[in-house]
């Protein structure tokens, strides 16, 4: 009987501290989710502590005891819009033996993942405004951008290997054209549509944009395309596609 007692009493505890780290983890996961609608929606200055305390149900304190300061939240933030995206990128099912079909198909998922999360835009809209002076003091910022380079290498070592893909061509400067092509047009897509007098996010813009953008990289990276060619190809796209426009949008 005795032998029972204590072993009920040495496993009480446990189910305790179980339930109350549950609690502790579901408490700054609220922090997190509400903190990252605040600062998407106000900023890094207009969010203010007080305002996400009061988003999450939450209090204050409960913020500077699971990441210590209102900078070290926003790190957290960003770290986390960078990991979501490092885990659908992980998720995609790209075939590397057909490596322009892998190629398409993941420009099609980054140019898509900035039109599904603005939130993800904006936030990165917010840090660039503040030189990156926050994430540059994650440690663990690098290792998201590090993955998605990474998918591209494999796919462009392929194509070079079945004398595809020219070998000259960096798996960074083709993440690089990739991103800045889908975050541009996405972070740009108001003030460009009232400066073109075009409405970018319609889906006849948006379909011809991806397109746009897909033959443009498989150009840069064909083996048999000079740069030379591959700049004059995607002119000459560019004037097919304003044809197409109301003459008033092509005036402007």
């Amino acid at each position: 009987m005795a032998e029972a007692k204590s072993a009920r009493t040495t496993k009480a505890p446990t189910r305790r501290t179980g339930v109350r780290e549950a609690q502790a983890e579901a408490t700054r996961d609220s922090i997190l989710r509400a903190a990252t609608k605040v600062f998407a929606k106000y900023g890094y200055d207009g969010g203010s502590v007080e305002k996400i305390s009061k988003a999450a149900s939450s209090y204050d304190r409960m913020i500077y005891y699971y990441f210590g300061s209102k900078e070290g939240l926003f790190i957290a933030v960003i770290e986390g819009i960078y990991r979501r995206m490092d885990e659908a990128e992980a998720a995609l099912a790209l075939d590397e033996s057909r490596p322009v079909e892998a190629l398409a198909e993941f420009i099609r998922f980054v140019l898509g993942y900035y039109r599904r999360n603005p939130d993800f835009v904006t936030l990165l809209n917010t840090e660039n405004l503040h030189k990156g002076k926050h994430i540059s003091k994650s440690l663990r910022a690098r290792e998201y951008s590090s993955h998605a380079i990474a998918i591209i290498e494999r796919i462009v070592e392929a194509g070079v290997k079945q004398g595809l893909f020219r070998p000259d061509v960096a798996a960074r400067d083709l993440y690089l054209l990739i991103a800045a092509t889908g975050y541009f047009y996405t972070s740009n897509r108001y003030t460009l549509s009232a400066f073109m007098g075009e409405p970018l996010e319609s889906p006849e813009a948006v379909a011809h944009w991806e397109d746009f953008v897909i033959k443009t990289v498989l150009r840069t990276v064909d083996a048999g395309t000079s740069a030379e060619e591959a700049e004059n190809a995607t002119h000459e796209e560019d004037k097919s596609w304003q044809k197409q426009q109301p003459a008033a949008s092509r005036a402007r």
